[in-house]
């Protein structure tokens, strides 16, 4: 229960640390600023064309000589959240571009401010379509944890391993480990499901029409 509960930790700061930089890097990718958009085209190429395992290592080995000393934990959370980040930053990305353009036109035209237009125009509707593939991202991050105990991170495999060359029971050890992982999905599943029933009810309601008054 241990690993699990530090599975859990990791999950949940990689997916809030890589939202927040993945918000970051995709206005980058959409900004008409050339080195800006440069700069994002890299670091979604670099993170998503490496694997995490390697990322891991270079980070946990790497930093400490440049007198950047993380500890396995930190080393683990740095790793993920760069690695999420550039999924989240094309499924962001995505979601904004798949609103119609003529809504933010509409809304310039009106003088709304663009502040305003982002964050009560294109945002609620951009989320409700990037809640599916959102899910998806979450869903390989929360098994993706389990690339950390390369670096000893002591979640669920790293645990595993430990109690299997304690006990000599590999098979028990690993399908107790299947079936925390299966739970914890089965869990993200149904708050996805109510992510993607709320969100949908609201703009249902928000796009309801005003009908007309009788003369």
């Amino acid at each position: 229960m241990g690993g699990v509960l530090v599975t859990i930790g990791l999950t949940l700061a990689g997916v809030a640390g890589g939202l927040v930089l993945g918000m970051i890097i995709a206005l980058m990718r959409m900004s008409e600023n050339r080195a800006l958009y440069g700069f994002a085209r890299v670091y979604i190429w670099f993170f998503r064309g490496t694997p995490l395992l390697i990322q891991l290592v270079v980070i946990y080995t790497g930093l400490p000589q440049l007198g950047i000393k993380l500890g396995v934990v930190g080393s683990a959370l740095v790793g993920l959240i760069l690695h999420e980040a550039s999924y989240l930053a094309e499924i962001i990305r995505s979601g904004f571009m798949s609103v119609q353009h003529g809504q933010r036109e509409a809304a310039l035209a009106l003088s709304v401010p663009k502040r305003t237009i982002f964050w009560r125009v294109m945002l609620p509707q951009a989320f409700r379509l990037m809640i599916p593939p959102f899910g998806n991202s979450v869903n390989s991050l929360l098994k993706a944890t389990s690339l950390a105990s390369v670096i000893s991170v002591e979640e669920i495999m790293r645990r595993s391993d430990m109690l299997m060359q304690e006990h000599f029971q590999i098979l028990e050890v690993y399908a107790a480990a299947a079936v925390y992982y299966l739970l914890l999905v089965s869990i993200w599943d149904l708050v996805q499901q109510r992510l993607e029933h709320h969100f949908g009810r609201a703009l249902d309601r928000n796009a309801k029409p005003i009908p007309a008054k009788r003369h």
